[in-house]
């Protein structure tokens, strides 16, 4: 009987020894959860028995078990690299289409060469589809799926508005328009440019010019010319050009039918502003430019759509005595997209930047959390599956109830305490020693027994 519960204690103490070095092995591995062997005593009864002088029969690993407690963050500069902050799981797949999933905290992920967000094992992170606005249209492990990082967004689209807020300098010398030469800047007061995309997502550069023509001002009224050009080509306007009227006599009063904006045969647009200074209109009312392709301004390329034309708007512009300056510059085209970055939120938003200026939501990051955690199946590479024990994966998003926030570059430390650890090993290996004496004390006293005559 001793001799069982000698042996007893020498195989809990060389289970309690393979756990603390197992920990201590796992001590640089991202998310690693230690482990705890768990012990509990041996007693055979029996109703006849006498409970009072019962000697125990030894000790049994009642449970190894594990410790998921959060572990410390290591910050780096991949912005892929995720770490949970609180509650929950990653989940990954080792099949694109495959519904058999594993749950880690290890987030060091890259990607493949499919670009395919992927672990260092190669299996495919898990994320729930979303709307173009970033909003989760189903929370559910059954639909999650991988997400791919795309190297191009979007597709060309041709420029057709542009809009400009500035303010125009009320004390700025008069030049008259019909001098106005793009290559002279003596002949213009200010100028501002904008990209814009014809149909191919080819850019050109629009230039605005302003011209404050004299005697452009009677009481009441301020006036500003507008030319337009793309790559320094001129770009005449569809309709009419604007008209101004002046004060020719000097009485205060506008005379005349108003004069209209040429300069060798370039039409301008009309800015006009009242005496504080705000926009009042402009003319004419809509300022549109012809045709830029071949048999209008003729500045795009072939194979691009030649039909193209620019409306260009003034939002609400200014004349104010101070110096010009532009607050507002946009315009609704695009071109194809390259990839610049990648970002995850910590709802587990994952965003994508293009060249383009364009931002596309791709998918949410899926977290699941259990009832029972230490009930989880360990299957290595720092991964588990669901069993009986732990209950089903209850899925979620990050930042949300329970579950926990989603550090973008960062990852998760093991939480293996080393200090902990060694003097673990130290007790074990004590405990080891004194069972192992208590099996030589034992065959001592056996051996003492047989020399008996």
């Amino acid at each position: 009987m001793s001799f069982n519960i000698a042996l007893s204690g020498i195989a809990a103490a060389q289970k309690d020894l393979n756990t603390t070095a197992n920990n201590i092995a796992n001590v640089n591995s991202i998310g690693f959860k230690e482990s705890r062997a768990e012990f509990a005593d041996v007693y055979a009864n029996s109703i006849f028995s006498n409970s009072k002088t019962a000697v125990g029969g030894g000790v049994t690993t009642s449970q190894v078990a594990q410790q998921f407690h959060q572990g410390s963050m290591q910050f780096t500069n991949n912005a892929l690299d995720m770490a949970i902050n609180g509650g929950g799981f990653f989940v990954t797949s080792s099949d694109l289409n495959g519904k058999e999933q594993s749950f880690t905290r290890a987030g060091a992920f890259k990607v493949d060469s499919s670009n395919y967000l992927v672990d260092s094992q190669g299996n495919y992170l898990q994320t729930f589809p979303v709307d173009k606005d970033g909003n989760s249209t189903s929370v559910s492990l059954t639909t999650t799926k991988p997400v791919t990082i795309p190297d191009t967004a979007g597709s060309p689209q041709k420029t057709e508005n542009i809009g400009i807020q500035m303010n125009l300098n009320a004390a700025d010398s008069t030049l008259d328009p019909a001098s106005f030469d793009p290559n002279d800047r003596d002949t213009y007061n200010n100028s501002t440019a904008v990209t814009m995309y014809d149909s191919l997502g080819e850019p050109h550069i629009m230039t605005t010019y302003f011209v404050r023509p004299p005697n452009a001002a009677y009481t009441g009224e301020s006036n500003w010319v507008a030319f337009y050009a793309v790559d320094g080509k001129q770009v005449d306007l569809a309709g009419a050009a604007g008209t101004y009227q002046t004060d020719t006599n000097g009485d205060g009063a506008p005379n005349g039918t108003g004069t209209a904006v040429t300069a060798g045969g370039w039409k301008g647009a009309v800015i006009k502003f009242n005496d504080i200074g705000a926009h009042t209109t402009t003319d004419p009312a809509t300022i549109t430019t012809v045709q830029l392709g071949v048999g209008g301004a003729g500045v795009l390329g072939p194979g691009t759509d030649g039909t193209q034309t620019l409306t260009i708007d003034f939002n609400n512009p200014t004349q104010y005595a101070s110096t010009f300056e532009v607050t507002e510059l946009n315009q609704d085209g695009t071109t194809v997209g390259r990839l610049t970055n990648v970002e995850v939120g910590a709802d587990g938003l994952i965003n994508a930047s293009y060249s383009n200026g364009t931002t596309v939501a791709l998918a949410r990051v899926a977290l699941a959390r259990f009832a029972n955690e230490q009930g989880l199946t360990q299957v290595g590479n720092t991964s588990w599956k669901a069993s009986q024990n732990s209950g089903q994966a209850l899925a979620g998003e990050a930042n949300s109830g329970t579950f926990g926030s989603i550090r973008s570059s960062a990852l998760e430390q093991s939480n293996v305490d080393l200090t902990t650890e060694l003097v673990d090993l130290i007790s074990a290996q004590r405990n080891f020693q004194a069972n192992s004496r208590t099996l030589e004390v034992n065959n001592t006293l056996q051996q003492t027994i047989l020399q008996i005559r």
